[in-house]
């Protein structure tokens, strides 16, 4: 009898020998893969850049170690401002970057981050999900040969940090301001010389008086920079991103060559990365403005004047390169979401006091200000 059952499990597979289970023949079917992305952040910003580590290992996780993605800051294969170019020209499969960057390439390309006074955070997703402002993008990107992935929003930002107060008009005229993307088209018509750096060169460059101003993120990423070591004054708001997002560019015939249950594992990781993205900048920024105040720096904003101004000159700017850009035009008049927020349609004045400030100058008070007081208390 012993025998006979011996003769019996062997003949199934389950003797000494054989203790190993068989993977699902989808999973042994996967190719292994092994891409380089490219980051238009150093590896101190620990939101930007560590939203690019998260989505590596998830992009890993998701599918059993198949797909290996290894993350390269800025400057290690290619510059930060230079990703577009190198996930275009296949010098890398994909890269993480903000398309405020590129708009010299293409105007429209501000859409896909932030269209000065245009959408917070919230209506941003609900555009790119909701009202085709994805299916937009990815026709601009396509003739980049590229592919996008929305991946990680910083949320409302700040206005920078002055060497000295800025209370009129006036007080702009000459300064050299690192601003980054389409806002700095709109702020030359006031007279300041606009300034585009990548984030690990703008200290360097205030330090040695090369710009005057600098405006980056917010709180816990300037911080990290150092910029409160030599500019004194910080203002709000950042009129130009009342959200910044980000997206994830993967060359075209790469994507396309993808598997699609590997496209779908990179769609996956990248809605979670930026998940992990927003609400870190939620939950370390706050403390980060409280350090910054108490190490002596001054919160400053802008005035109502320099406010008005900046408005009545981004819409000049919209309705010049609107006219001069097809592509331009057609995201303007093709978007009801971006042109509800832009126009101040009542659903955002309701929901978002936030998108008030940006998109009504004349609001004399800022969110901040509330979260000041909280500070306080």
């Amino acid at each position: 009898m012993k025998l006979q059952r011996r003769q019996f499990l062997t003949s199934l597979g389950v003797g000494a020998g054989a203790v190993s289970i068989a993977k699902p023949a989808i999973s042994q079917s996967l190719p292994n893969i092994k891409w380089r992305l490219a980051a238009s952040w150093p590896k101190s910003l620990d939101t930007l850049y560590g939203g690019c580590e998260v989505f590596a290992k998830r992009v890993a996780e998701i599918t059993d170690n198949r797909f290996q993605i290894q993350v390269f800051a800025a400057g290690e294969i290619v510059p930060a401002l230079e990703v577009l170019d190198a996930v275009q020209n296949q010098t890398i499969e994909m890269g993480h970057t903000s398309t405020a960057y590129y708009w010299g390439k293409e105007a429209a390309l501000i859409f896909g981050s932030s269209l000065p006074f245009g959408l917070n955070t919230r209506q941003m997703e609900s555009w790119l999900v909701h009202g085709g402002g994805n299916d937009l993008l990815q026709e601009l990107l396509a003739s980049f040969n590229c592919h996008g992935i929305p991946m990680g929003n910083t949320g409302a930002q700040m206005g920078g940090w002055f060497r000295k107060e800025i209370n009129k008009v006036e007080d702009l005229r000459g300064l050299k301001f690192r601003i980054a993307g389409f806002a700095g088209k709109i702020i030359a018509k006031l007279g300041p010389l606009p300034q585009q750096i990548a984030a690990g060169d703008i200290y360097p460059a205030l330090e040695r008086g090369v710009i005057d101003a600098v405006e980056f993120i917010g709180p816990y990423d300037d911080e990290k920079l150092g910029f409160q070591k030599i500019a004194r004054y910080y203002y709000y708001p950042a009129w130009w991103e009342g959200s910044a997002q980000n997206v994830m560019i993967v060359n075209l015939d790469k994507w396309n060559a993808l598997p699609k249950n590997y496209q779908a594992a990179l769609q996956t990781a990248a809605a979670e990365a930026g998940h992990w993205t927003t609400a870190k900048y939620d939950a370390v920024n706050p403390p980060a403005l409280k350090r910054l105040l108490a190490g002596g720096t001054q919160l400053r904003p802008f005035s109502q004047e320099i406010m008005e101004a900046c408005y009545k000159a981004a819409n000049d700017v919209y309705a010049e390169t609107a006219a001069a850009n097809p592509r331009f035009k057609k995201m303007t008049t093709t978007s009801p979401s971006a042109a509800t927020a832009i126009s101040g349609g009542r659903w955002p004045r309701c929901h978002s006091t936030s998108s008030r400030c940006a998109c009504a100058p004349s609001r004399k008070r800022h969110d901040l200000e509330r979260l000041l007081g909280a500070f306080e208390e």
